[in-house]
């Protein structure tokens, strides 16, 4: 009845937010400007991500236990989405927030969410907390605190740059908590271990919170109703990174998901490199930019993407480890063939 009650709940919230919040913005002028992109129709409400924050504290208040993870959790939403915010009406230098990016993931780091261990390709995992060094009391572990940060910044950046053509972000995200959303369902409903259960019950409720969110949201966003923003993407991009790491190392469930625009942002980044480009110069080469450069439709474009990133996350899920080896370097040569 919890479950069913935020389910219902959080539908109900996500709904009336994004009518508050875009007649707020209409009335404020919190506006995109479309000729900077060449584009001929009439501005429309920006940065409407915000209401994934907003609909996480309220709901969160009320579903959800307080805890360590989700205190800290809120506290670096708090602080992303602000930036975020000010950085889509008051463009930041992209220097500015690759550090602000590293920041966060280094604080992460330092805490109990980090990355302290990766599956082996055979068989068993790879412990990397063996090194470590102890800092004004504080016992830092040096390795899971690098992956850490690579890993928080790969998601911004990868997630940040797939936001290119409407409900491309949404739907991928909403894809990707599915994902984590339905292993813990049935961790949840098959596993008797006490920390699991909880565990599960603590990520099952963030994931009913935020893909009612996105759904709404993606309804609007293909209609082009009004745009995410970087206050969206950079909240669901730690979102998505945090989770995958709590929810007891699922990164490669993600990489399945999301897999095609993390291939994507080192393909540009070396192109960029490649041509004597700046790792942060601006361009339009990414996989939707290049796509539509092939005459493909919006539409065309989010089928295409949708198809592909499902089908390798069932391919992942059945496989056995050299299996999802060979699917993700399947997975580079189509991205790179695309």
């Amino acid at each position: 009845m919890n479950f069913f009650l935020l389910f219902v709940t959080s539908l109900f919230s996500s709904l009336t937010l994004i009518f508050i919040v875009r007649k707020l913005f209409l009335r404020y002028k919190f506006l995109d400007n479309p000729v900077k992109y060449g584009l001929k129709r009439k501005p429309i409400p920006y940065s409407m991500g915000i209401i994934f924050f907003l609909n996480f504290i309220l709901l969160s208040s009320f579903f959800i236990e307080p805890n360590f993870k989700l205190q800290l959790m809120l506290i670096f939403w708090c602080l992303i989405t602000c930036i975020s915010f000010f950085d889509d009406f008051i463009e930041v230098n992209p220097k500015i927030r690759l550090f602000i990016q590293i920041i966060v993931g280094a604080l992460i780091g330092l805490t109990s969410i980090k990355i302290g261990y990766i599956s082996n390709i055979f068989w068993g995992v790879i412990d990397l907390s063996a090194s470590s060094f102890i800092l004004y009391g504080v016992q830092i572990y040096t390795i899971p605190l690098v992956f850490t940060i690579c890993w928080y910044v790969l998601i911004f950046n990868a997630l940040n740059w797939s936001d290119g053509i409407p409900g491309l972000t949404s739907g991928l995200s909403f894809l990707s908590f599915l994902v984590i959303f339905l292993l813990w369902v049935k961790l949840y409903l098959t596993d008797t271990y006490i920390w699991w259960v909880q565990n599960a019950e603590f990520i099952i409720k963030i994931s009913l919170i935020l893909l009612w969110s996105l759904f709404v949201f993606w309804f609007f966003d293909v209609k082009q109703k009004f745009l995410m923003g970087d206050s969206g993407t950079m909240f669901l991009g730690f979102m998505l990174a945090t989770l995958a790491i709590i929810s007891g190392g699922k990164i490669a469930t993600v990489v399945a998901v999301f897999g095609i625009y993390l291939v994507d942002a080192f393909y540009v980044i070396f192109r960029r490199l490649v041509n004597g480009k700046s790792p942060f110069h601006k361009d339009y080469t990414h996989l939707h930019h290049r796509l539509q450069k092939a005459g493909l439709q919006n539409s065309q474009i989010l089928i295409l993407v949708y198809t592909i990133s499902f089908t390798f996350w069932l391919a992942s899920l059945f496989l056995d480890r050299l299996g999802k080896i060979f699917v993700f370097f399947l997975l580079v040569f189509i991205v790179i063939f695309l």
